[in-house]
Formats: structure tokens, sequence, C-alpha cells
């Protein structure tokens, strides 16, 4: 299984690379939503994570062109993972598509989590 993490701070993404090499999860990382989409287009990921506060291009703009696209990669699942608290955050990720969220500092056990429920989803929860 490969995860893509759309995250321009480079710890950010390290923590989550160290935090998934533990259940032998593969992550491809993107420093920016637009390599991120270019990505997307070239590979095959079972779950995208994605930052919402990224130079250039913001996550949820990111989601809206994964959701706008017309093939299967447009049901591709999305976590966004965030610093952001604001209060109707989360009702803005899900209307722009985001299947779920999840709060930095990451904790393992909440990015195993989001990940089980949304494979679970896809019948592919044996993989977390």
């Amino acid at each position: 299984m490969t995860v893509l993490f759309i995250e321009d701070d480079r710890m950010n993404r390290r923590v989550v690379r160290d935090m998934l090499d533990v259940a032998d999860v593969e992550m491809v990382e993107a420093e920016s939503a637009e390599i991120g989409l270019e990505l997307i287009d070239t590979h095959d990921f079972a779950i995208a994570l994605i930052d919402l506060r990224m130079p250039g291009m913001d996550g949820l703009t990111a989601i809206g062109h994964i959701r706008a696209r017309t093939d299967a990669k447009a049901r591709l699942p999305i976590i966004v993972v965030t610093a952001d608290t604001a209060v109707d955050l989360r009702q803005r990720c899900v209307a722009a598509g985001a299947n779920d969220v999840i709060f930095k500092p990451v904790a393992m056990d909440e990015l195993f989590d989001a990940m089980g429920r949304l494979l679970a989803e896809d019948g592919d929860a044996a993989l977390i």
C-alpha cells in the first residue's frame, strides 16, 4: 500500500513517514499541492494525506482538483492533516471533499485509526 503525503514542512513529512514505516506502509512525499496533483496523475495511492496551509495552492483547492477528476482517482480517500483549529474546519474540509481530518501534532493511533476507517469503507482494512 502506498500513501501520498502532500505537506510543505519537511519535518512533518519525516514524522509521518516514520509512523507509516512502523506499519510497513510506503509513503510518497510531495512538498506542494501542485507536485502532489502531478503524482496522482502518474501513481496509484491508497490514501492521500493533505496539509491545508501551503505556499501556492492550498489543501482545500487541491482536494477540489482531485474531486473534479473524471476518472476513478476522483474517489481517492483523503485525510486532511492540519494544525488549524478553526471551529468550522472539519465541516469545510468535508464540504470540499475530504473524508476525514486529523490534527497536528499527528498521533500514530489517530493516523492509523483514520486510515483504517477509510480502508474499511473501501474493503482494504487488513492493510493497516
